[in-house]
């Protein structure tokens, strides 16, 4: 699918910023493309530790699209403690891991929302709009 960077954000994120937690580069790559129409500053964690430390550096973070299964800590954990210091920032789980009791779960660490791979690109920008704007 052709990304239509129209219908991606209807405002934009100018001077926020957007991390994308994701170990898998083709993944990141994708996501990146995706928000670039958004005029944010993407950053790239490739571990849950490194989004942790991320998030705790760049304060203008609004949104997260947090892989659950990463290593050194998982999407779940890293969104705990995130979570623990800012309150504000909206998480988007993604994942490929589909069952019912994993969206239960990251909505339960503090996910806002929850997106499974491989990502539909419409459902993504929906839920990106409904946790932004």
């Amino acid at each position: 699918m052709e990304l239509n960077k129209e219908f991606v954000f209807e405002g934009s994120c100018l001077g926020k910023g957007i991390l994308i937690a994701e170990d898998e580069e083709i993944n990141y790559l994708f996501l990146n493309e995706l928000l670039n129409a958004s005029k944010a500053k993407v950053y790239w964690a490739q571990n849950g530790q490194e989004a942790v430390d991320i998030m705790l550096q760049h304060p203008e973070i609004v949104l997260i699209l947090m892989d659950i299964k990463m290593p050194k800590l998982s999407g779940y954990e890293a969104t705990r403690i995130i979570k623990e210091s800012n309150t504000t920032v909206k998480i988007i789980a993604t994942t490929a891991y589909a069952f019912i009791e994993d969206k239960e779960k990251a909505l339960s660490v503090g996910c806002d929302s929850y997106v499974s791979k491989p990502i539909n690109v419409r459902v993504l920008v929906n839920e990106i709009k409904k946790v932004l704007f």
